[in-house]
């Protein structure tokens, strides 16, 4: 169903997405007749939601009860489908969406959409650079960048929407149809949101429930978690393209032969850069890389272009970032990985290197039997830090059959980083990878990230004192 010529509007939530939905209608008088916010049920007035009321949004704070009637509602993504809030809003307006999904209603055409548990920045990033590189234009959306909603208004012709979508923004959605969509990964997460895993994977998988004839789904057949989906996944309408590393069978596939990067679509193979060309590292890397080549050819981007922009993008911040060598000891700022297959991928970006592991964080209490067995395969050391580390430091113990694995305990980021620079000797790796969320001790990974890198140099520049 289209947004009506004119419409008024119901906001679930105060946050960035809402109030962005909120502002974009109060600059649209001609589109939306009234502006209602519900902030929920502990929210309280602040400077942002005071100038969007002198605008003439309406803001109801303290409350989850709906009341009135309204044509449509935008909900913000930490609002669980299966929430008293989100029911409330649903009964008191015609329609009921996602910000993603208004900003595909108002402006519908050109969209890639890129989802998975894990990956999803970098492949977006790496998409939107390719189509950059290759002279579309392109903006990168959603979890990244602006909400779309601030694109539409400026949105050049032609120009596409690469939106990074989280399982929250998709389940929200009934028409989004992006021409390619890109499912990197399933692995159990956001339980609390969704009550199951299955409905988690699901939510993923909605992204294209819309897709038909010509468009193009990418998957990474590797991944065990989307294979336990697959009787979602493979209709009879739906044309896939399979990533893998070794080639997978099918006209739409993506992989690597004699160690260059391949593309075929609908038959028809394009070469392109050797994977020792790309500044991204690991096993993973390479898949997200293979998607976003394969999404960009997809829309019909020079080839050229992507082998240059394959070549020149570089590691994204917080994402096994490269941050410095101390003593011949590298170091690594891998605090975007806040689960543990993040970390299972990460270490894969190391298979000749003996890597110290930084563990720990706030405990997300997920099972770590099965992690802990990969953990002790690929490492030399571990360090486990923060809240977490007393029941890190025990699942690496008991899955440390042979006792070969260095584990120990630090007290927090800094102690964590001094412990490993102990248990470090020269051509070593040492990998800030932590496998927990981290409000134990900083405001989020971008700020742990940043205080491990500081560190970093902070100890560089005495190293460096000392020899001079």
């Amino acid at each position: 169903m289209p947004l009506a010529d004119v419409f008024s509007l119901l906001v679930l939530g105060q946050g960035k997405s809402g109030l962005d939905v909120a502002r974009w209608a109060l600059a649209h008088p001609e589109r939306v007749s009234a502006t209602t916010v519900y902030g929920g049920g502990t929210s309280e007035p602040n400077d942002a939601t005071r100038a969007l009321e002198a605008q003439g949004a309406s803001f109801v704070y303290g409350t989850e009860q709906v009341e009135g009637a309204y044509d449509v509602c935008v909900t913000c993504p930490g609002i669980s489908e299966f929430s008293a809030f989100f029911k409330a809003g649903r009964e008191h307006a015609a329609q009921i969406m996602g910000e993603p999904e208004f900003a595909y209603r108002l402006s519908p055409q050109n969209w890639i959409a890129i989802t998975g548990t894990n990956g999803k920045t970098t492949t977006t990033s790496l998409t939107d650079y390719l189509l950059k590189a290759a002279g579309e234009a392109s903006v990168a959306v959603g979890n990244i960048g602006e909400p779309p909603v601030n694109e539409v208004d400026g949105r050049a012709h032609n120009e596409w929407f690469v939106a990074e979508l989280s399982s929250y923004q998709i389940a929200t959605t009934a028409e989004l149809h992006p021409r390619v969509a890109v499912l990197l990964n399933i692995t159990p997460d956001h339980l609390g949101w969704h009550k199951s895993h299955k409905n988690y994977a699901l939510a993923k998988i909605k992204l294209f429930e819309n897709m038909v004839d010509d468009d193009l789904v990418v998957i990474d057949v590797e991944d065990a978690g989307i294979r336990e989906f697959d009787e979602y996944i493979y209709t009879p309408s739906r044309r896939i393209c399979k990533v893998a590393f070794d080639e997978p069978e099918g006209a739409d596939a993506a992989f690597v032969r004699d160690g260059k990067m391949v593309v075929r679509l609908k038959g028809v193979e394009t070469q392109l850069v050797a994977t020792s060309e790309l500044k991204i590292s690991g096993h993973h890397n390479v898949i997200n890389a293979l998607c976003a080549a394969t999404a960009a050819l997809a829309v019909g981007a020079d080839p050229e272009g992507i082998c240059r922009g394959l070549a020149s993008f570089q590691p994204l911040e917080h994402r096994v970032e490269p941050c410095g060598e101390i003593d011949g000891v590298r170091y690594f700022n891998d605090s975007k990985a806040t689960n543990t297959d993040a970390v299972e991928k990460a270490l894969t970006a190391f298979p000749d290197d003996d890597v110290i592991l930084l563990l720990g964080g706030h405990d997300k209490g997920t099972p770590l039997a099965d992690f802990a067995r990969v953990v002790m395969d690929n490492v030399r050391s571990v360090v486990c830090f923060g809240d977490a580390r007393e029941r890190f430091t025990a699942a690496m113990d008991e899955a440390d059959v042979d006792g070969d694995v260095d584990i120990a305990q630090a007290d927090d980021l800094r102690d964590a980083v001094d412990v490993a620079r102990s248990l470090s000797s020269r051509g070593d790796v040492i990998l800030l990878s932590p496998a927990c969320s981290s409000f134990d001790e900083f405001s989020g990974y971008e700020e742990r990230g940043r205080v491990f890198k500081d560190y970093v140099a902070q100890l560089a520049a005495a190293a460096k004192s000392q020899t001079e």
